[in-house]
């Protein structure tokens, strides 16, 4: 297959199985159901990042100074856009989202759709930028490019469930939650298709684009995520934690094993 037939594939596949995935779980999961994902999507993140998409960026950078930078330029850069709620969605103290009766589902949705109008903005720009990692790890190689679509999926499922949990409360009906969800995943096939084709000219653009995908992954789950985690201090819960955290660092693992054991017998 051309790497544009994986990108498509992967934008597609992805897009539509995470927010699948996530209108499922969103309906019927419990809030441990949600937690145990999280940590799970811990384990992915970092294990894309630092195993996978970082030496892969080594491999292919001119400067190894200037890939770090970049990668410390895009962990101040997610935080300065998820101040402006730009990246992220709604993480100040009057947000419904943290409304302790929001959580228990017995908040008033008295915002007319607001809240939920802000997620699907911010959810649509984060979906393009996930397109163009996408292009540009499939771009540098393949195995990369699938491992960093697993990584993806895997964190977009939990941050999905918590969208459709806001929008539901936010006024949306089951129907136009899930319908406006898939509509806004378009965004990254489109980031993928831009990126194709803008980078097949601007190859030197990969390795930082590589960098800044390290970087998304590492802000991800160290600012977003695993704060949530500390909320169950429990030794049973933090042992579960990691268990989950570490399966995910070995699902990366795995997948990179196979996958390049795939393409090693193609040959």
């Amino acid at each position: 297959m051309t790497v544009l037939y994986w990108i498509l594939l992967s934008t597609f596949v992805g897009a539509v199985l995470s927010v699948s995935a996530a209108a499922a779980i969103a309906y019927r999961a419990s809030r441990a159901g949600v937690s145990r994902l999280i940590s799970y999507a811990v384990g992915t993140l970092l294990g894309a990042a630092f195993l996978e998409i970082l030496p892969h960026a080594v491999e292919t950078a001119k400067s190894i100074q200037q890939l770090s930078a970049t990668v410390l330029g895009g962990i101040l850069l997610f935080f300065m856009l998820e101040k402006f709620v730009l990246w992220r969605h709604c993480h100040v103290e009057s947000c419904e989202a943290h409304d302790p009766r929001t959580e228990r589902g017995d908040a008033d949705p008295g915002d007319h759709g607001r809240t939920g109008l802000m997620i699907l903005v911010g959810d649509t720009f984060h979906n393009f930028v996930d397109g163009i990692l996408i292009a540009a790890a499939f771009m540098t190689d393949i195995e990369l490019g699938i491992i960093t679509t697993i990584a993806i999926i895997a964190h977009e499922i939990p941050q999905e469930v918590g969208d459709f949990v806001i929008l539901l409360h936010s006024g949306f009906s089951r129907g136009r939650a899930l319908a406006f969800n898939l509509l806004s995943s378009v965004a990254t096939l489109g980031g993928g298709l831009l990126a194709y084709f803008a980078l097949q000219s601007l190859q030197n653009l990969v390795p930082p684009l590589l960098g800044l995908a390290a970087a998304s992954m590492i802000y991800i789950a160290v600012a977003d995520l695993i704060p949530g985690l500390h909320k169950r201090p429990e030794i049973g819960a933090t042992a579960e934690q990691v268990t989950l955290i570490g399966i995910g660092v070995g699902t990366i693992v795995l997948v990179g094993f196979v996958v390049s054991g795939f393409f090693a017998d193609s040959h």
